[in-house]
């Protein structure tokens, strides 16, 4: 059994910052991709950035430099540094990871519950 749980979101000020926080537990062979994504109400949920196993990074447009990805191997878990929050990025911040189980040896993809980013004008 594989779980994802993130923790870090909460209510900040315009122009402020949070970290998110995402660990994965279980039986757990390899970590592929570790991404995090948002959705906003009545929204799509998207990617806001992505990071390999080794350390490539990939970010969502209108993150625009304001955020960080980065990865723990050795700790199973993946951060999102998050500055100059505006308004706009009040969303659900969702964990997702491409993980290979020890057994079966076999990939797939997971969620986390999800942590409430709320940004206030």
């Amino acid at each position: 059994q594989v779980q994802l749980v993130e923790s870090g979101g909460g209510l900040v000020q315009a122009g402020g910052s949070l970290r998110l926080s995402c660990a994965a537990s279980g039986s757990i062979f390899r970590i592929n991709n570790m991404d995090w994504y948002r959705q906003a109400p009545g929204k799509q949920r998207e990617l806001v950035a992505t990071v390999t196993s080794g350390g490539s990074t990939n970010y969502g447009d209108f993150v625009k430099g304001r955020f960080t990805i980065s990865r723990d191997n050795a700790k199973n878990h993946v951060y999102l540094q998050m500055n100059s929050l505006q308004p706009e990025d009040t969303a659900m911040y969702y964990c997702r990871a491409n993980i290979v189980g020890r057994s079966p040896l076999l990939e797939l993809s997971y969620w986390g519950q999800g942590t409430q980013v709320t940004v206030s004008s």
